[in-house]
């Protein structure tokens, strides 16, 4: 247990008032953090949860049910590979989370994918109302392979805490060319001249589709990536594709396990990561960062009328202080407040590449200007009373 606060006390005497008074009030204060009701939120400290531990949900997905909301994301130790898998956290208020345990556990099968060892991140939850099931995907990249894999994969339950049993993970979308694509592109040969990155000549390959047109028969590449249920029930799965250079949105079938043969390629080139995405009103927004591995950038934020584009850029969201790296934080979501119209709030993490289990999280709400814009404040603390005055 640690509140931030590290009690030494070098002398207490066996028949002192003094020190008994310290050591029941050290007592008391021990045995009543983890009853402690937080009633907001405080970027970038730690958060406990109703237990007193900091909260270990990294890289998270947020879904609402029955009343209750629930909090998925990656269980880290100190290192960043997976040893126990997607932890699950669960809240009315969204300020005060339970531990509901291990929503997707690593396997000891050594012919499963998912072995103590391989990389899952960014686990995304969505129900799908005509099955009456809870469905999970997740970016996955199997044991001693680095990021090689880039594959996505899927999991199901009947209870929204798990467990969940983990179904099949693969590379989106082979053989299907996307939307738009253009005939004369299609199989098109790119020689030796192709192969030099960040030349004139590579890029017009990336921007033609290129890796596209190499991944076609084993599947596109998915890497970081999130899910999106749209107003008229269809849900949509967004990934990082193409050597994390392009993303993509490919449409799911209707049980949300497999994907149909629809799908986009979103800002060619823009080299776009950590997708988040919601709707408002005739506006889908996007939320992204850059490519800078564990370091932050500067956020980058996106606006359409179709969810297939096309996606105007409309800057950096972020704005005070450090928002020119995001404070130094990368998005992983964006939650509508259930019951406050209009409420939206970005959800980040800090990473801490030396020590992942003191990845800290971001919490801040989503200002919609008048010109269709988005604004995110830093702000030191703050609550959900905050949405009232919009």
């Amino acid at each position: 247990m640690n509140n931030g606060i590290n009690y030494q006390f070098t002398k207490i005497f066996d028949r002192s008032v003094i020190g008994v008074s310290i050591l029941f009030t050290l007592s008391i204060s021990l045995t009543s953090w983890a009853q402690l009701r937080l009633d907001s939120f405080k970027p970038g400290e730690l958060w406990p949860d109703t237990d007193g531990k900091h909260i270990n949900a990294h890289g998270g997905g947020f879904l609402y049910s029955n009343g209750t909301y629930y909090w998925y994301g990656e269980h880290k130790g100190k290192e960043s590979s997976a040893q126990v898998g997607v932890r699950v956290y669960s809240s009315k208020d969204l300020y005060n989370w339970k531990n509901e345990g291990v929503a997707l556990s690593v396997s000891h099968d050594s012919n499963s994918e998912i072995v103590p060892g391989c990389v899952i991140e960014r686990p995304k939850v969505i129900f799908n109302e005509k099955t009456n099931t809870y469905v999970m995907w997740f970016h996955l990249e199997l044991k001693g392979q680095g990021y090689a894999a880039a594959k996505t994969a899927v999991a199901t339950s009947n209870n929204p805490v798990g467990p969940f049993k983990f179904l099949k993970s693969f590379r989106p979308n082979a053989g299907y060319w996307p939307v738009g694509f253009q005939k004369e592109l299609k199989n098109k040969t790119y020689g030796k001249e192709y192969e030099k990155w960040w030349t004139p000549v590579w890029k017009q390959g990336l921007d033609e589709g290129m890796f596209v047109n190499r991944d076609l028969e084993k599947g596109q590449m998915s890497r970081d990536m999130t899910l999106y249920v749209d107003t008229d029930g269809k849900a949509y799965h967004i990934h990082a594709s193409e050597e994390n250079q392009t993303l993509h949105i490919s449409e799911l079938t209707d049980d949300f396990l497999d994907f149909t043969d629809r799908w986009a390629r979103i800002l060619p080139g823009g080299q776009n990561e950590a997708p988040a995405i919601f709707k408002e009103g005739k506006y889908y927004y996007l939320i992204t960062s850059g490519l800078t591995g564990w370091e932050p950038n500067a956020a980058r934020s996106f606006r359409a009328t179709s969810i297939w584009g096309p996606w105007i850029a409309l800057g950096n969201p972020a704005i005070g202080i450090e928002s020119e790296v995001t404070f130094r934080s990368q998005s992983t979501y964006v939650l509508p407040v259930f019951g406050k119209p209009s409420a939206y709030i970005f959800m980040a993490d800090r990473w801490n590449p030396k020590n992942h289990i003191d990845g800290r999280y971001i919490w801040l709400p989503i200002t919609l200007t008048d010109d269709n814009r988005l604004i995110i404040e830093w702000m030191d603390e703050w609550n959900l009373d905050w949405f009232n005055k919009i």
